[in-house]
């Protein structure tokens, strides 16, 4: 009689310090990897000039994809649509470095400590210019950083909660759709109006914010409705454990060990910081790629809600019909 409870503490035992671990790797092997991968990096200039920039830039082998542009102009535009995070240009009067702190503070912190350390080797003194400067009111991006997680906890929620309330097809999508909407105009009242931290129309970071939320309660409901409540679990640890350290929210997707920042992108916590981004600075620039991969986590959660409450339909049915055959019994 006792070794089912027997089987159960030993689980315990074995399955905490197991989760800790996983928790433990995933958040601190990303900060403890942090480094430029293949950052993309913009350098403008005539082509002779620019040539011992790009050597230099070279020897720190794979942090820097080189973008080559002919002047200033071109550059500004590119960093404008985040093409790349800054750009060193090559003028007459010495080098200038072109950062945008609105992509990522620490991003452009980092530019600027490995353009002016190359510069000052070699006597030079190097401009900064913040091309798209963070807002006044976020000048590290904490704020921004730190609506990650809460979104990711608001979609677990609401997936969990409608899940739990046992409302399937069209009314779970319903509740769903709802939750979302407003989890999206709170939290926009919240990081534009109150705090000041985002900066772009009102209205696209409400729908960035509500759409990211309706990716993971979707795919927490989803999963659920397919499986049964043990999806609620997993789909939960997947995207905090992976979804929320693997985002890149406090850096760049670039600076994360790979595949972390691919692996991010590819979750709604990653695409949805990525997407808030373009939206709150950028006026929408690259938007395009987050926004598809939130669309297709909603579109695919709300699918398998709706599919999953057809198919509890069928085999209750199915069940009631093998019932009314059964041959009654002769007393």
């Amino acid at each position: 009689m006792s070794a089912s409870p027997d089987r159960r503490v030993i689980a315990v035992i074995v399955l905490v310090p197991v989760l800790a671990a996983l928790a433990l790797w995933a958040f601190a092997w990303p900060a403890a990897r942090t480094a430029p991968r293949d950052l993309p990096l913009g350098v403008a200039g005539p082509p002779a000039a620019t040539a011992q920039v790009e050597k230099r830039l070279e020897l720190r082998e794979g942090a820097f994809e080189i973008h080559r542009y002919t002047d200033e102009a071109a550059a500004r535009d590119a960093i404008e649509d985040r093409a790349v995070y800054g750009a060193v240009v090559v003028t007459p009067q010495g080098p200038e470095l072109l950062t945008a702190s609105a992509a990522g503070p620490a991003v452009a912190q980092l530019l600027q400590q490995a353009v002016t350390q190359q510069a000052a080797a070699e006597g030079a003194q190097v401009r900064t210019v913040d091309v798209v400067a963070a807002p006044e009111n976020d000048p590290r991006g904490a704020g921004m950083t730190a609506a990650v997680l809460p979104l990711a906890l608001a979609g677990i929620a609401a997936g969990a909660v409608v899940t739990l309330l046992g409302l399937r097809g069209v009314r779970a999508v319903i509740a769903l759709l709802g939750a979302s909407a407003l989890v999206g105009v709170v939290a926009a009242g919240i990081a534009h109006s109150w705090l000041g931290v985002l900066t772009g129309d009102w209205w696209a970071e409400a729908a960035v914010l509500g759409l990211s939320a309706l990716a993971v309660s979707g795919a927490v409901a989803g999963l659920a409705a397919l499986i049964g409540n043990a999806g609620i679990g997993i789909s939960a640890a997947v995207l905090m454990l992976l979804g929320n350290p693997f985002s890149g929210a406090a850096t760049a997707p670039q600076m994360l060990p790979e595949p972390a920042g691919v692996i991010g992108q590819w979750l709604p916590p990653g695409a949805g910081a990525t997407l808030l981004r373009s939206v709150a600075y950028f006026d929408g620039a690259a938007a395009t790629g987050p926004a598809l991969t939130l669309t297709w986590w909603a579109a695919l959660g709300l699918g398998a809600v709706l599919l999953g409450s057809s198919l509890r339909t069928r085999r209750t049915a199915g069940e009631h019909v093998t019932a009314g055959r059964e041959p009654a019994t002769v007393g």
